[in-house]
């Protein structure tokens, strides 16, 4: 990891701290990723499918916190490859239903897989009890933030 720079800043400020690591995160899945041929959207939107099973453009948009529009663009993406498919909703024949396919979650399995070992990588210094405790604090201020923006 890089070295942390210096920062001045009082006791107990954590937001610095927590921004760099996420761009050194960030910056390492990325990598991970790469030779899977995914990006980072690619790898929620497949997480969310196998997830929730069978679903809508419409409910993956809002699932995504994305417009229609640029679902399109990443399922179009996605079932290019062969890891997710389409097709008529059997009740409403102007809707598309999206499931991921058994060569998704074997990609999606691929991409977890690397995505622990840049984990393991960045947070090597902490013990499995940190890293758990870690999980634990990051789960509860992503859930009081993200209730603000549902």
């Amino acid at each position: 990891m890089d070295e942390l720079p210096v920062l001045d800043q009082p006791a107990r400020r954590s937001g610095a701290l927590i921004d760099y690591l996420a761009r050194h995160l960030s910056r390492r899945s990325e990598s991970a990723l790469a030779p899977l041929g995914l990006r980072t959207r690619h790898l929620v939107a497949l997480t969310v499918l196998r997830a929730r099973g069978d679903i809508t453009q419409r409910d993956l948009a809002s699932a995504l916190v994305l417009d229609g529009t640029n679902v399109v663009g990443l399922l179009n993406e996605l079932e290019g490859r062969g890891l997710v498919e389409r097709r008529r909703s059997p009740e409403d024949r102007r809707r598309h239903v999206v499931s991921v396919t058994d060569d998704g979650v074997s990609l999606l399995c691929a991409a977890e897989t690397a995505l622990t070992a840049v984990e393991d990588e960045v947070f090597q210094t902490l013990t499995a009890e940190q890293r758990s405790q870690l999980h634990e604090l990051l789960v509860a201020a992503t859930s009081s933030a993200s209730a603000r923006y549902c």
